[in-house]
């Protein structure tokens, strides 16, 4: 005989508002689930899905599982995600964004509208501006990536590539930027990309309309923008392995620091733009509630890996023994000051998004290039004020001498 499954009356309540279940008696529901968090407007929820989470939201036209199991925890989904097959938990998707089958997306990950998976990828502390299209069979935890106009002018990850993320020494202050939020937000830089059968070993930073050749490994920053690379294949080395060396540390905390201002700088951007647009959208306070948890949530999983790798560099010259004493004032800029960097709104930008139609990108993409610049110029104080804050923490590692 069968039995019921979990969270039958969610399931008939759910089909009472219109939602779209074609095989009601294969759902798994969870009783913290609140079916007034998921619209009745033309969500389709196929066969197989195990859904749970109290704060749980799927917003109109989204659907799951049309090609295979889905199992959702704690997500937030604005309309129309599409999410084919995989496990999501503890991440947020703005409209239109899609993930393909054997996606593997889990806490802290922001991927706004229309940026999109194809099969097999794995997501962790990530975000994705919009359209950023990723291949398949891809590892792209702890990076930032931003880049292009239109979903036919894309920043693009190549199938089969690799952010490499983890330190032997068991460190993961190593989140990457590709392109940067300043620029980014305004929705018309050229795009980045990375080929396929390749990798980059973060932290790194690279510049917007680079292009990263096929096959290869990125260990080194790309600041200028329109570069082409081919990284030459590293000369086999032997030496003893001397842990905790960290002989780059000053790019690797300067990159840290670059990392962090540019996730205040985006809190900032939807505190202060974003947030009326969510809130025309049904369940949309709901979604952008979970998108700053998500920056929030980026915030500490930076400050703790960087606090966790300068608490073991050694050897006791000077500038170590300055970050190792003063890396958690540099922590609390961010955790608490990120708000209060750089001035306020510029008054050219706020008037231009007031009152504008519903459909946050066609409003930035309208944008008068007045009103873009200022925005531009607004969020790199941001971020430049609080990287100078914190270079003034650590003077003896001169952390942005070649910037």
């Amino acid at each position: 005989m069968q039995t019921q499954p979990r969270g039958i009356e969610t399931v008939e309540r759910l089909i009472a508002k219109g939602v779209a279940i074609p095989n009601p008696l294969s759902l798994d529901i969870g009783p913290e689930v609140d079916p007034d968090r998921i619209s009745g407007d033309g969500v389709v929820i196929y066969p197989g899905c195990r859904i749970y989470g109290a704060r749980t939201v799927i917003s109109a036209g989204s659907r799951l599982g049309a090609e295979g199991p889905v199992t959702l925890d704690d997500c937030r989904l604005g309309p129309r995600v599409d999410l084919r097959a995989g496990s999501f938990a503890d991440a947020v998707f703005l409209a239109g964004a899609s993930m393909g089958p054997g996606a593997h997306v889990r806490e802290g990950t922001l991927l706004e509208e229309e940026a999109n998976g194809a099969h097999t990828v794995g997501l962790k502390q990530t975000i994705l501006f919009p359209f950023v299209t990723l291949g398949s069979l891809i590892n792209f935890c702890d990076c930032l990536m931003a880049g292009g106009t239109s979903r036919k002018d894309h920043s693009e990850v190549g199938s089969s590539y690799i952010h490499f993320n983890f330190t032997p020494d068991g460190h993961k202050a190593t989140a990457s930027l590709f392109g940067d939020v300043p620029r980014g937000v305004m929705l018309d830089r050229p795009p980045i990309f990375l080929g396929g059968q390749g990798g980059a070993v973060g932290p790194i930073r690279v510049g917007y309309g680079a292009v990263v050749a096929a096959g290869s490994i990125l260990r080194a920053d790309v600041a200028e923008d329109g570069t082409f690379v081919v990284p030459a294949p590293p000369e086999e080395r032997r030496r003893p392995v001397t842990p905790h060396a960290y002989r780059q540390l000053p790019r690797i905390v300067a990159n840290n620091v670059t990392y962090l201002a540019n996730l205040a700088a985006l809190r900032r951007w939807y505190h202060e733009v974003r947030r009326p647009f969510f809130e025309a959208q049904e369940l949309g306070p709901l979604v952008y509630e979970g998108a700053l948890e998500m920056l929030d949530l980026a915030v500490g999983e930076r400050t703790k890996r960087l606090a966790a790798m300068v608490g073991h560099v050694g050897p006791d010259d000077r500038s170590r023994i300055e970050v190792r004493e003063r890396i958690a004032d540099v922590c609390v800029l961010f955790e608490v000051s990120g708000d209060e960097a750089g001035a306020g709104l510029p008054p050219i930008l706020g008037q231009a998004v007031t009152g504008s139609a519903a459909d946050y990108v066609a409003t930035i993409r309208a944008l008068p290039a007045e009103a873009r610049a200022a925005g531009v110029g607004w969020l790199q104080q941001v971020v430049d004020d609080l990287c100078r804050r914190a270079a003034a923490l650590l003077p003896s590692m001169d952390l942005f001498a070649g910037d």
